[in-house]
């Protein structure tokens, strides 16, 4: 879905048939300023976004940005000034601030792990938990964060999981089938221990997530195959711990966290008194 779509049917689902607080109060069309104010330290990501969608309410709403994507903010920092008549700046108002909350709540979630283990060759990946059609607005989010994007849907990547192998009768007769159909699609197969990564590896595939393995584990599969197959780690990794599983050496380590269990950034705004 296109971004002026998505946006056109969030303002539709919050407008509904209009405004009745706006309406009502029947404000003077006269020029007025907000400002959007950090309320929290995070970094920022949608402030494009936002700006579209205070144009798409109003277009003759002049919105100038202070800051930009990936920019750190700190409490009571400016973030945007939107000058215009004041009924369109609150009929954009919650929109806005949606988009520009969630997607900074992710790219500060992303950088927070990503500085948890710098230093490492180990690369920060997202997941397919996302929002149902926000997904690149999100992933967008956790590259601004500093994190890299994982495949963005069933169709970019041949991605073999615990119930594709089940269905299949197990891991080589998946990758058997996988290969007699493929010739193009890098291939990844899930396991769950070091016979498993065996087997995976032995089926020549190109990258094997260990899903919710130990750190022992994990150390010795990096040191028998970390030169043959990339290596992902999924599963119990937070900011906490993510320096340990990236000093093992593996390649990856994938978190459905950046997208699912973020804390919005706290943004708000104020017309000027």
């Amino acid at each position: 879905m296109l971004l002026d779509e998505i946006i056109r049917k969030s303002l539709e689902e919050d407008l509904g048939s209009g405004d009745i607080t706006t309406r009502y109060l029947d404000l003077d069309p006269i020029i007025n300023t907000a400002y959007m104010i950090a309320k929290a330290e995070g970094i920022l990501a949608g402030t494009e976004i936002a700006k579209q969608v205070f144009k798409t309410v109003d277009p003759e709403l002049k919105v100038t940005l202070y800051r930009k994507d990936g920019d750190r903010v700190l409490p009571q920092e400016e973030i945007m000034r939107i000058e215009g008549k004041p009924a369109s700046i609150l009929q954009a108002e919650r929109t806005a601030l949606n988009f520009l909350q969630r997607l900074s709540g992710i790219a500060s979630q992303t950088r927070r792990m990503a500085d948890a283990m710098s230093g490492t060759s180990t690369k920060l990946l997202d997941t397919r938990k996302t929002t149902p059609l926000l997904r690149s607005l999100e992933k967008y989010a956790v590259r601004v964060g500093g994190g890299l994007n994982h495949r963005h849907g069933l169709y970019d990547m041949i991605m073999l999981k615990e119930n594709h192998i089940r269905a299949a009768g197990g891991i080589t007769k998946a990758i058997t089938r996988i290969q007699q159909q493929n010739a193009s699609y890098k291939v990844e197969v899930e396991v769950t221990n070091l016979s498993e990564l065996e087997e995976a590896v032995a089926g020549k595939v190109d990258r094997v997530m260990l899903d919710n393995m130990s750190i022992k584990d994990i150390k010795a599969a990096v040191k028998r195959f970390g030169k043959k197959v990339e290596l992902e780690i999924s599963g119990g990794v937070n900011e906490d711990n993510i320096m340990q599983y990236a000093k093992t050496g593996v390649h990856y380590i994938s978190s459905g966290a950046l997208t699912h269990s973020y804390k919005s950034l706290d943004i708000s705004l104020l017309f000027k008194e």
